[in-house]
């Protein structure tokens, strides 16, 4: 028997969470640095994925990971794994 079933190879991303107004879904902004194809200048890109919550603990401003995970909704295919850092309010 292999440790495949432990071993998770998903995609994940670390964001910022900017809303939490749905039930159970939090929107997560994902930002990277994109070196400019003619300049070479670093620029910012930024991506919002919706990611499901299931105990409604996130709040705006906090730092997550999320995984990717099969269709939930039309939008939403993105599951919580961990919060990171806690928003200073």
């Amino acid at each position: 028997m292999t440790e495949q079933a432990n071993a998770s190879n998903k995609r994940t991303h670390t964001g910022k969470v900017v809303s939490n107004k749905a039930d159970k879904t939090v929107t997560v902004v994902v930002e990277r640095k994109v070196q400019h194809p003619v300049y070479g200048k670093f620029v910012r890109r930024s991506t919002k994925f919706h990611a499901h919550d299931e105990t409604n603990e996130c709040k705006a401003g906090d730092i997550v990971t999320i995984e990717e995970c099969r269709p939930l909704s039309k939008t939403k295919c993105w599951r919580l794994v961990s919060i990171d850092e806690r928003a200073k309010i």
